[in-house]
């Protein structure tokens, strides 16, 4: 008893941060605390540690304040968030199915593409007044409210949201109506009387995500296109506290798990502020919030990544304190089916009731490190809006092409650390597999315009599209090469003395070149010219790469290649590794076309390859 007592009374000395900071010092062996720092796309410094200092004032609990916590005082233990997986289909009646089916095995919320087929039949009349609805009706949202609200559903039981976003559609479509815009306004209003309870306003971000925006750029389009809704709204005759009841947001959930938390802790400061500026009812500053896991980020190859990729997305959305959430399924990028689908629900199912999500208040509250990203999101995205403003506003902005042009520059370094391996795509830029078959379907294509009626003028578009594409598209063009000639396109690896001396640089290529679809042919271990010459005799590729440690490299490598060159002078040479620059030259004018190292565009060099490659077989035709 008395030793455990005695275990009781222990208790850690307290160490100041200038005390950690001095250990973790000695353990980056000469480095500073300071080159830990990274910066994000958002020029947000993220560091290594951090503490009760970097805290501002927040919110004391979750419902109030400025409402970073959430909505509801008990979060989910008394709102818990709505399952709104978008179910796939092909009828009407196999709708209606998979519904029924849906809702059995934890859907709680009915959420569907909406066609132009489905308008006709009668699909709600079984659900409506027992489950929420979520819907982003596009521009079928008038025509999809006019054919309920001219059936015998009881307008005040739907409730949820079948809402739409003209501005978003602009961006897709890369045309602008306001004329369309007022006939939306006017509409509005009319469902207000016939379903009150009824969302029907979006502010969809989900395009500006998938041209490559950054968190910031997110939010700020988010509040500007909210408070033009807002205004225009009561312009056409609604209340401010009815038009904030009519409003719903919906934003993308990316892989930057705690950037995204913070992206919707913030988004509910920035709509606070709004809703305090214009005075509204206390009740009615929470935002709600439908998101959806990201398509940005998703690949076509490897596709069971994803899985790991939208329980991580949906996991922070959850973190985040949203109302609804839909979860792709693993090969929504190809077509998904039931078992895919079912996964997919079941993440959510998993948050919830063995994960325990919905039963623990706010649980990322107080994180000093969320708490702090929240603080510097929020005020940088409102930075962002008042430039938005200084634009003249969402629509003058987006006429003039600013947003779209600020979202493109972030798009190209995303796609540049991409194309670097700076960042890494599992499946696709690093680990691919080779052997894998997978049918492409190219998914977002151009749809028929949902202003034909209209009025219009043309704008910037902003391109809908996903981060492994690039390298996705080098694959397919790896497989049109291997259909066309019959063998996989390949790069023979020219080992240099023992595998131990050339095994590091020959894992390094074996990597870099199957994210393109090349096949690397490996030699047997190489320390003499002979050697070389019997390999490069059998091989049948016409692009040979130098692998070993610079050791061999200068004892042996020039050798080699210079006699290899003459030899075989219509193949070309790589050298894997960065010689020190005085070296460079002289291995150049030996026969190296090109060093292949960490630091190369990997996109660019595979890009090449294969295009020499796709010429030398045109050639032969």
């Amino acid at each position: 008893m008395r030793s455990l007592e005695k275990i009781r009374n222990q208790s850690f000395s307290k160490k100041s941060t200038n005390e950690w900071k001095e250990k973790a010092e000695q353990s980056l062996k000469g480095k500073t605390v300071e080159s830990l720092h990274t910066t994000t796309f958002e020029k947000i410094i993220l560091k290594p540690l951090y503490t009760r200092e970097d805290e501002l004032p927040v919110s004391d609990y979750p419902g109030g304040s400025d409402y970073r916590r959430g909505i509801n005082p008990l979060g989910y233990l008394t709102n818990e968030w709505k399952v709104a997986q978008q179910i796939s289909y092909q009828t009407a009646d196999e709708l209606m199915l998979k519904l029924r089916q849906a809702v059995e095995k934890g859907q709680t919320v009915l959420s569907f593409e909406v066609s132009k087929e489905l308008i006709k039949a009668n699909v709600f009349s079984e659900f409506y007044d027992k489950y929420p609805i979520a819907l982003n009706a596009n521009s079928l949202q008038t025509d999809l409210l006019t054919k309920l609200g001219s059936e015998y559903i009881e307008g005040e039981k739907v409730t949820g949201y079948i809402a739409s976003d003209p501005i978003s559609l602009f961006v897709e479509e890369g045309l602008l109506s306001e004329e369309y815009l007022q006939e939306w306004f006017k509409d509005i209003r009319l469902f207000n009387e016939r379903f009150p309870q009824l969302r029907t306003v979006l502010i969809n971000t989900v395009p500006y995500h998938n041209g490559g925006a950054h968190a910031v750029q997110e939010l700020g389009i988010a509040i500007a296109t909210g408070v033009f809704y807002l205004q225009q709204l009561q312009d056409s005759g609604l209340d401010l506290d009815t038009a904030l009841s009519k409003m719903v947001f919906q934003f993308s959930i990316g892989s930057n798990f705690f950037m995204e938390v913070a992206k919707l802790r913030a988004a509910r400061i920035l709509w606070n502020r709004v809703t305090e500026v214009y005075g509204a009812n206390t009740a009615k500053h929470g935002m709600q919030i439908t998101a959806s896991t990201s398509s940005f980020t998703k690949t076509v190859f490897d596709q069971h990544v994803n899985l790991l990729r939208t329980a991580n997305e949906a996991f922070s959305a959850v973190l985040g304190g949203v109302q609804f959430l839909h979860v792709g399924a693993f090969d929504e990028m190809t077509g998904s089916n039931d078992f895919s689908e079912r996964l997919a629900r079941n993440i959510q199912l998993i948050l919830k009731e063995e994960s325990h999500l919905q039963k623990v208040i706010d649980p990322a509250g107080g994180s000093w490190y969320i708490e702090s990203l929240t603080n510097q999101l929020a005020e940088k995205a409102w930075e962002f809006f008042k430039q938005i403003d200084c634009e003249g506003g969402i629509l003058e902005g987006l006429k003039a092409g600013w947003p779209q042009k600020q979202i493109s520059e972030v798009y190209g370094k995303r796609n540049l650390d991409i194309q670097t391996r700076k960042r890494s795509i599992v499946g696709t830029n690093v680990y691919a597999k080779l052997d894998e078959i997978v049918p492409y379907k190219q998914l977002m294509k151009k749809a028929e315009s949902s202003f034909v009626k209209y009025s219009s003028i043309k704008m910037a578009a902003i391109p809908q599209r996903r981060l492994a594409e690039p390298f996705e598209e080098l694959r397919i063009m790896a497989k049109q090469f291997e259909e066309k000639t019959g063998s996989v396109p390949s790069v023979a690896m020219l080992c240099l003395g023992e595998l131990k001396q050339h095994k590091a640089r020959l894992d390094f290529m074996k990597g870099f070149l199957a994210a393109g679809g090349i096949k690397s042919i490996e030699s047997k271990p190489i320390s003499k010219l002979d050697d070389a010459l019997q390999f490069m005799t059998a091989i049948n590729t016409n692009f040979v790469c130098f692998c070993g440690a610079n050791e061999q490299y200068e004892l042996e490598g020039h050798q080699i290649l210079t006699a290899l060159k003459a030899e075989f002078p219509e193949r070309t040479f790589f050298l894997a590794g960065l010689p020190e620059n005085e070296r460079q030259s002289q291995w150049m004018e030996e026969g190296i076309k090109q060093f292949i190292h960490v630091k190369s565009n990997c996109y660019e060099t595979l890009s090449s390859i294969l295009g020499e490659l796709e010429v030398t077989v045109n050639a032969e035709q």
